[in-house]
Protein backbone atom coordinates (compact mmCIF):
# COMPACT_ATOMS: atom_id res chain seq x y z
CA UNK A 1 0.00 0.00 0.00
CA UNK A 2 1.19 3.71 -0.97
CA UNK A 3 0.85 6.73 1.47
CA UNK A 4 1.50 10.25 0.77
CA UNK A 5 2.90 12.53 3.55
CA UNK A 6 -1.06 13.11 4.69
CA UNK A 7 -1.29 9.86 5.20
CA UNK A 8 -3.61 8.78 2.33
CA UNK A 9 -4.10 5.52 0.83
CA UNK A 10 -5.14 4.28 -2.58
CA UNK A 11 -8.70 3.91 -2.98
CA UNK A 12 -9.42 0.42 -2.05
CA UNK A 13 -13.27 -1.97 -1.99
CA UNK A 14 -14.55 -0.85 1.46
CA UNK A 15 -12.19 1.59 2.91
CA UNK A 16 -10.25 5.06 0.98
CA UNK A 17 -8.00 7.00 2.39
CA UNK A 18 -8.60 10.13 0.15
CA UNK A 19 -5.29 11.17 -1.90
CA UNK A 20 -4.37 14.81 -1.70
CA UNK A 21 -2.72 15.57 -5.13
CA UNK A 22 0.90 16.92 -5.49
CA UNK A 23 2.40 15.65 -2.29
CA UNK A 24 4.28 12.20 -3.91
CA UNK A 25 3.57 9.09 -2.77
CA UNK A 26 5.67 7.08 0.02
CA UNK A 27 7.33 4.09 -1.20
CA UNK A 28 9.23 1.02 -0.31
CA UNK A 29 11.85 3.81 -0.33
CA UNK A 30 10.57 5.46 2.64
CA UNK A 31 8.58 2.53 4.01
CA UNK A 32 9.30 -1.04 4.32
CA UNK A 33 7.52 -3.55 1.80
CA UNK A 34 4.35 -5.17 2.64
CA UNK A 35 5.25 -7.82 4.30
CA UNK A 36 3.90 -11.43 3.17
CA UNK A 37 1.98 -13.81 5.20
CA UNK A 38 1.10 -12.58 8.24
CA UNK A 39 -2.93 -12.37 7.90
CA UNK A 40 -5.30 -9.86 10.39
CA UNK A 41 -5.85 -11.53 13.64
CA UNK A 42 -9.13 -13.33 14.28
CA UNK A 43 -8.96 -13.15 18.40
CA UNK A 44 -11.17 -9.82 19.66
CA UNK A 45 -8.42 -8.34 21.69
CA UNK A 46 -5.00 -8.70 22.73
CA UNK A 47 -3.44 -10.07 25.49
CA UNK A 48 -2.55 -8.09 28.97
CA UNK A 49 -0.06 -5.67 27.58
CA UNK A 50 3.55 -5.89 29.34
CA UNK A 51 5.25 -2.73 31.33
CA UNK A 52 6.84 -0.45 28.41
CA UNK A 53 9.53 2.15 29.04
CA UNK A 54 8.30 5.96 28.00
CA UNK A 55 10.04 8.90 26.74
CA UNK A 56 9.62 12.44 28.79
CA UNK A 57 10.99 15.66 27.17
CA UNK A 58 13.80 16.53 29.30
CA UNK A 59 12.58 19.92 31.83
CA UNK A 60 12.39 20.11 35.64
CA UNK A 61 8.48 20.51 34.54
CA UNK A 62 7.88 17.91 32.94
CA UNK A 63 6.14 15.20 34.92
CA UNK A 64 4.83 11.67 33.78
CA UNK A 65 0.88 11.71 32.73
CA UNK A 66 -1.73 10.86 35.70
CA UNK A 67 -1.91 6.79 33.96
CA UNK A 68 2.07 6.61 34.29
CA UNK A 69 1.72 4.31 30.67
CA UNK A 70 2.65 4.96 27.51
CA UNK A 71 -0.60 5.63 25.05
CA UNK A 72 -2.18 6.83 21.22
CA UNK A 73 -5.38 8.15 21.33
CA UNK A 74 -7.60 10.06 18.84
CA UNK A 75 -7.32 13.79 19.51
CA UNK A 76 -10.63 14.61 17.73
CA UNK A 77 -13.25 11.75 17.58
CA UNK A 78 -15.50 10.27 20.73
CA UNK A 79 -16.76 6.65 20.88
CA UNK A 80 -20.08 6.04 20.09
CA UNK A 81 -20.03 9.28 17.78
CA UNK A 82 -22.21 9.34 14.70
CA UNK A 83 -20.16 11.25 11.70
CA UNK A 84 -19.98 11.89 8.02
CA UNK A 85 -17.61 10.63 5.45
CA UNK A 86 -14.81 11.91 4.59
CA UNK A 87 -13.80 12.51 8.26
CA UNK A 88 -10.36 13.58 9.37
CA UNK A 89 -8.81 11.28 12.36
CA UNK A 90 -6.11 12.82 14.30
CA UNK A 91 -3.76 11.05 16.33
CA UNK A 92 -1.96 11.64 19.63
CA UNK A 93 1.01 10.36 21.74
CA UNK A 94 1.33 10.17 25.48
CA UNK A 95 5.23 9.05 26.79
CA UNK A 96 6.39 8.32 23.26
CA UNK A 97 7.85 10.24 20.23
CA UNK A 98 7.15 9.75 16.62
CA UNK A 99 10.00 8.44 14.06
CA UNK A 100 9.44 7.32 10.38
CA UNK A 101 9.55 4.09 9.52
CA UNK A 102 12.81 2.26 8.77
CA UNK A 103 14.51 4.67 11.12
CA UNK A 104 15.23 3.56 14.69
CA UNK A 105 15.14 6.71 17.99
CA UNK A 106 14.60 5.49 21.45
CA UNK A 107 11.29 4.20 22.20
CA UNK A 108 9.87 6.16 19.08
CA UNK A 109 7.60 5.17 16.50
CA UNK A 110 4.60 6.09 14.13
CA UNK A 111 1.44 5.67 13.95
CA UNK A 112 -1.23 2.91 12.04
CA UNK A 113 -4.79 2.84 11.97
CA UNK A 114 -6.39 -0.12 12.36
CA UNK A 115 -10.33 -0.70 10.96
CA UNK A 116 -12.41 -3.16 11.89
CA UNK A 117 -9.39 -5.53 13.45
CA UNK A 118 -8.75 -6.42 16.96
CA UNK A 119 -5.27 -5.71 18.57
CA UNK A 120 -2.42 -8.58 17.17
CA UNK A 121 -2.11 -11.52 19.21
CA UNK A 122 2.13 -11.43 18.65
CA UNK A 123 3.35 -8.47 18.92
CA UNK A 124 6.45 -10.08 17.64
CA UNK A 125 5.54 -10.02 13.96
CA UNK A 126 5.49 -6.92 11.65
CA UNK A 127 1.81 -4.98 11.02
CA UNK A 128 0.78 -6.01 7.54
CA UNK A 129 0.16 -3.83 4.79
CA UNK A 130 -3.83 -4.06 3.79
CA UNK A 131 -6.69 -2.10 3.47
CA UNK A 132 -7.78 -2.84 7.21
CA UNK A 133 -4.28 -1.70 8.43
CA UNK A 134 -2.71 1.86 7.40
CA UNK A 135 0.77 2.73 7.97
CA UNK A 136 1.48 6.70 8.54
CA UNK A 137 5.31 5.64 7.80
CA UNK A 138 6.44 9.28 7.38
CA UNK A 139 5.89 10.63 10.57
CA UNK A 140 2.18 11.64 10.31
CA UNK A 141 -0.61 12.73 12.72
CA UNK A 142 -3.74 12.80 11.30
CA UNK A 143 -5.54 11.40 7.56
CA UNK A 144 -9.00 11.44 6.21
CA UNK A 145 -10.63 8.74 6.32
CA UNK A 146 -14.08 7.77 3.82
CA UNK A 147 -16.41 4.92 4.72
CA UNK A 148 -19.34 3.97 3.81
CA UNK A 149 -22.52 4.06 6.11
CA UNK A 150 -22.25 1.64 8.82
CA UNK A 151 -20.53 0.97 12.09
CA UNK A 152 -16.68 0.83 12.40
CA UNK A 153 -14.16 0.33 15.27
CA UNK A 154 -10.88 2.24 14.75
CA UNK A 155 -7.40 1.69 16.60
CA UNK A 156 -4.60 3.12 16.80
CA UNK A 157 -1.58 0.85 17.38
CA UNK A 158 2.09 2.80 17.25
CA UNK A 159 5.07 0.17 15.82
CA UNK A 160 9.03 0.47 15.07
CA UNK A 161 11.10 1.18 12.39
CA UNK A 162 10.47 -2.66 11.21
CA UNK A 163 6.83 -1.93 11.86
CA UNK A 164 6.52 -4.37 14.63
CA UNK A 165 4.06 -3.07 17.50
CA UNK A 166 4.67 -1.98 20.70
CA UNK A 167 2.65 -2.07 23.42
CA UNK A 168 1.60 1.61 22.75
CA UNK A 169 -2.31 1.31 21.17
CA UNK A 170 -5.11 3.38 21.39
CA UNK A 171 -8.54 2.01 23.09
CA UNK A 172 -11.31 1.19 20.32
CA UNK A 173 -12.85 3.94 18.70
CA UNK A 174 -16.23 3.03 18.18
CA UNK A 175 -17.70 4.90 15.10
CA UNK A 176 -21.14 5.17 12.69
CA UNK A 177 -21.10 6.68 9.41
CA UNK A 178 -24.50 7.63 9.04
CA UNK A 179 -23.59 9.28 5.50
CA UNK A 180 -21.06 9.15 3.18
CA UNK A 181 -20.36 12.52 1.13
CA UNK A 182 -19.13 12.14 -2.49
CA UNK A 183 -16.57 14.61 -4.30
CA UNK A 184 -15.30 15.94 -0.92
CA UNK A 185 -11.47 17.12 -1.49
CA UNK A 186 -9.15 16.32 1.25
CA UNK A 187 -7.59 19.71 1.46
CA UNK A 188 -10.99 21.20 2.48
CA UNK A 189 -10.75 19.16 5.34
CA UNK A 190 -7.63 19.31 6.42
CA UNK A 191 -6.89 23.23 5.55
CA UNK A 192 -3.49 24.76 5.35
CA UNK A 193 -0.02 23.24 7.03
CA UNK A 194 0.16 24.45 10.48
CA UNK A 195 0.43 22.99 13.94
CA UNK A 196 -2.05 24.10 16.58
CA UNK A 197 -2.11 23.92 20.36
CA UNK A 198 -4.91 21.67 21.30
CA UNK A 199 -5.13 22.26 24.95
CA UNK A 200 -5.21 23.98 27.50
CA UNK A 201 -7.58 26.56 26.56
CA UNK A 202 -6.76 29.85 25.84
CA UNK A 203 -7.36 32.35 29.11
CA UNK A 204 -8.04 29.18 31.10
CA UNK A 205 -7.14 28.16 34.93
CA UNK A 206 -5.08 24.84 35.07
CA UNK A 207 -4.76 23.14 38.51
CA UNK A 208 -1.29 20.93 38.14
CA UNK A 209 -0.46 18.44 36.77
CA UNK A 210 -1.57 19.84 33.19
CA UNK A 211 -1.67 19.08 29.75
CA UNK A 212 0.04 20.27 26.82
CA UNK A 213 -1.46 18.71 23.11
CA UNK A 214 -0.05 20.17 20.30
CA UNK A 215 -0.87 18.64 16.99
CA UNK A 216 0.87 19.13 13.31
CA UNK A 217 -1.33 19.63 10.59
CA UNK A 218 0.75 18.88 7.06
CA UNK A 219 4.01 18.21 9.12
CA UNK A 220 5.46 14.86 9.70
CA UNK A 221 6.72 14.81 13.13
CA UNK A 222 10.02 13.20 14.18
CA UNK A 223 12.69 12.13 16.86
CA UNK A 224 15.36 14.58 16.23
CA UNK A 225 18.49 12.39 16.65
CA UNK A 226 18.40 10.26 12.78
CA UNK A 227 17.92 14.23 11.28
CA UNK A 228 15.32 13.98 8.64
CA UNK A 229 14.92 16.71 6.43
CA UNK A 230 11.51 16.29 5.51
CA UNK A 231 10.65 15.82 9.53
CA UNK A 232 10.32 18.56 12.61
CA UNK A 233 9.78 18.54 16.21
CA UNK A 234 8.00 20.82 18.18
CA UNK A 235 9.50 23.28 21.48
CA UNK A 236 7.53 24.67 23.83
CA UNK A 237 8.05 28.32 24.70
CA UNK A 238 6.64 29.65 28.18
CA UNK A 239 6.82 32.87 29.37
CA UNK A 240 6.03 34.45 32.68
CA UNK A 241 6.09 37.70 34.26
CA UNK A 242 9.32 38.98 35.62
CA UNK A 243 10.59 35.43 34.64
CA UNK A 244 13.34 34.10 31.84
CA UNK A 245 11.45 32.09 29.33
CA UNK A 246 11.14 28.34 29.81
CA UNK A 247 11.94 26.43 26.50
CA UNK A 248 11.39 22.67 26.31
CA UNK A 249 12.85 21.25 23.00
CA UNK A 250 10.66 18.34 21.97
CA UNK A 251 13.77 16.36 20.27
CA UNK A 252 11.88 12.99 21.10
CA UNK A 253 9.32 13.51 18.76
CA UNK A 254 7.11 13.80 21.65
CA UNK A 255 3.47 15.78 20.97
CA UNK A 256 2.15 16.51 24.30
CA UNK A 257 3.33 17.33 27.50
CA UNK A 258 2.22 17.03 31.03
CA UNK A 259 3.61 20.20 33.21
CA UNK A 260 3.58 20.80 37.43
CA UNK A 261 5.02 24.69 36.39
CA UNK A 262 5.13 27.14 39.83
CA UNK A 263 1.89 29.28 40.51
CA UNK A 264 1.69 32.29 37.94
CA UNK A 265 0.51 33.78 34.82
CA UNK A 266 1.74 32.24 31.71
CA UNK A 267 1.43 32.76 28.20
CA UNK A 268 2.61 29.42 25.80
CA UNK A 269 3.48 28.95 22.49
CA UNK A 270 4.81 26.48 20.20
CA UNK A 271 7.50 26.10 17.46
CA UNK A 272 7.82 23.90 15.04
CA UNK A 273 11.81 23.06 14.17
CA UNK A 274 13.26 21.72 10.97
CA UNK A 275 15.29 18.66 12.10
CA UNK A 276 17.53 19.07 9.09
CA UNK A 277 18.75 22.58 9.62
CA UNK A 278 17.76 22.86 12.71
CA UNK A 279 15.35 26.36 11.24
CA UNK A 280 11.95 27.48 13.04
CA UNK A 281 9.13 26.44 10.34
CA UNK A 282 6.06 28.06 11.93
CA UNK A 283 4.99 28.24 15.11
CA UNK A 284 1.30 29.01 17.38
CA UNK A 285 -0.33 31.60 18.47
CA UNK A 286 -0.04 32.39 22.32
CA UNK A 287 -2.31 30.61 24.49
CA UNK A 288 -2.34 32.39 28.26
CA UNK A 289 -3.55 30.37 31.29
CA UNK A 290 -2.87 30.78 34.78
CA UNK A 291 -1.49 27.88 37.40
CA UNK A 292 -3.39 29.37 40.59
Amino acid sequence: MSVNPYGYALPLKTLTILALAGLGFCTGAAMAQPHAGHAAPSASSAPPAPAEPGELANHKWVVPPPNWAPEAYFSNLKDGAIVESPFVARFGLSMRGIVPAGHSAGHAGHHHLLINQPLPLDFRKPLPFTEQYIHFGKGQMETVVDLPPGNYTLRLVLADQGHIPFFVYSKPMRLTVGKQNKGVAPASLLGTPRIEMLSPADRSTQVPPLRIQLHASGYNVAHAAPRLPETGHFRLVLERPGQKPEVIDMDGGQTELWLHPPKGNYTARAEFVNNGDGRTMTGTRPVAFNVP
